[in-house]
């Protein structure tokens, strides 16, 4: 497909592994889990849940009367996005740049803002919530705060499509920038719902793993016979996507390049993932990069420890890839990270560019033993180095039936 070629100059991410994109990766190449037991601020508690939840100080990069309009999902938004603007050797405050932009996603947004307002006048009987709930709580703050502080006034648009929220950012990203419409997106997503109300609500549904052992750290196993359910976490990741005649323009380093978005919709169920659909996607980003299936050298899958979610994904690679599926190494990093929802795209795509350009693949942490309805080429729990990778694939699903891949290849100088 003709248009401008997008590549990647800048990553950046925050989730309860740590700080930064770098300290995220050496983390899951590790094996090393951030999962436990779940402690909420106040008197309000989910006792026995898991999940993975930052609990070291974040970088103080937003300080003052300015914190007053930030809800905690806007926060790590900045902590991820300054890192990616860092990386890619863009100031953080630029002149304003009409040609740049920000795409990026959130499943709930500010609803801990929302909850925190609610707590206020019906449980604690104030009368009052805080001023700025209203610009702290809308889903579109991360955006607008991440454009005015970078001073990017290109078009800035806000997805929230449950689980694929920032994978459908990076993608609509893509899309912009290939079709001409402007030089640079930063993209990607945050979520930060680890709250009574959010988590109540998580439990009701009945896809929340049980909490395994006294420190839960391995009650998130994808693709595993004892998997259980899922384990929410909360986190922020970052791109900085730009045409590579805006790239070579400015000197910057170019890390990776993004080839392809496939996109589509189960149309089945609002909650129950399709194989078929899921499938469509896969092939379309195949289509769509000119690659086949045996180009690809790893899947980062979405892989969220559900019974039935595992399931599909299992049967939708088989059914995008065919006789290649049994070539390719797939691992779901969510075992560590847990399920950061309207951020796991962005978080997993930061992840999939280190493994691409490492050529060190992350294991699927905890997968004692598979599932043998989930046959793939699983990495289980130690990961693979010294792969050559030329392309990789990055999954992500959501309640809805929308489903998303990004495929990511090595960049070549024309």
């Amino acid at each position: 497909m003709s248009g401008q070629r997008v590549v990647i100059t800048g990553i950046g991410a925050i989730s309860a592994l740590g700080t930064g994109a770098d300290h995220n990766f050496a983390q899951v190449l590790g094996g090393r889990s951030a999962i436990g037991m779940l402690e909420l601020a106040g008197a309000l508690q989910r006792p026995g849940v898991p999940a993975a939840q930052i609990t070291f100080p974040l970088p103080p990069v937003i300080t003052g009367a300015e914190l007053a309009q930030f809800d905690r999902h806007a926060v790590l938004a900045w902590i991820a996005a300054s890192e990616a603007l860092q990386q890619a050797g863009l100031s953080s405050a630029m002149e304003p740049s009409m040609d740049s932009g920000v795409f990026w996603g959130t499943g709930m947004g500010g609803a801990t803002t929302v909850e925190a307002g609610y707590t206020d006048l019906f449980i604690d009987g104030k009368k009052r919530v805080r001023p700025m709930t209203v610009v702290a709580a809308m889903n579109n703050a991360a955006a607008a705060h991440i454009a005015l502080r970078c001073g990017f006034g290109g078009t800035v648009n806000n997805y929230s499509s449950a689980c694929v929220s920032s994978a459908q950012a990076i993608g609509e990203a893509y899309r912009h920038i290939h079709h001409g419409y402007g030089a640079r997106v930063l993209a990607g997503g945050s979520e930060a719902l680890l709250s009574y109300a959010v988590v109540s609500a998580w439990e009701a549904l009945r896809v929340l793993a049980p909490a395994d052992g006294q420190t839960g750290e391995r009650s998130c196993r994808p693709f595993a016979a004892s998997r259980s359910g899922l384990v929410l976490g909360e986190g922020a990741a970052a791109v900085m996507l730009e045409s590579l005649a805006s790239a070579q323009a400015r000197g910057a380093t170019i890390l990776a390049e993004l080839v392809a978005y496939g996109s589509s919709n189960d149309a089945t169920h609002i909650t129950r993932p399709d194989a078929s659909g899921q499938a469509r996607a896969m092939r379309m980003a195949l289509q769509q990069s000119g690659l086949d299936g045996a180009a690809i050298g790893y899947i980062n899958a979405h892989g969220a420890g559900t019974p039935a979610g595992d399931l599909a994904e299992s049967q939708s690679i088989r059914l995008a890839f065919g006789a290649a599926t049994d070539a390719i190494p797939v691992s779901s990093t969510k075992s560590m990270h847990g399920h950061t929802l309207g951020a796991a795209g962005a978080l997993e795509f930061v992840i999939t560019v280190q493994a691409l350009r490492s050529g060190a693949l992350p294991p699927t942490a905890f997968l004692d033993r598979a599932d043998p309805a989930c046959d793939l080429q699983h990495i289980a729990g130690q990961a693979l180095h010294g792969r050559t990778v030329k392309a990789a694939l990055s999954n992500s699903f959501a309640f809805g039936g929308s489903n998303v891949a990004l495929i990511v290849a090595q960049y070549e100088a024309p």
